[in-house]
């Protein structure tokens, strides 16, 4: 019996570790990724040299 509690500790230590591992991994991929504000004001400045060269006759 106090050799399966050890080994439920142990893995629950190693359990422990592989969600600290993911998580760091999240928030790293969180930072890298482009903020959704940032590529609507893209957006809409591309639509808007469109339209200025369309009114312009090109």
């Amino acid at each position: 019996m106090e050799t399966k509690l050890d080994g439920i500790g142990q893995g629950l230590t190693e359990l422990g570790k592989d969600v600290s591992d993911h998580e760091s991994r999240l928030r790293a991929l969180e930072r890298a990724r482009w903020p959704l504000p940032s590529v609507a004001v893209l957006t809409a400045m591309g639509s808007l040299g469109v339209a200025v060269w369309t009114a312009a006759g090109r």
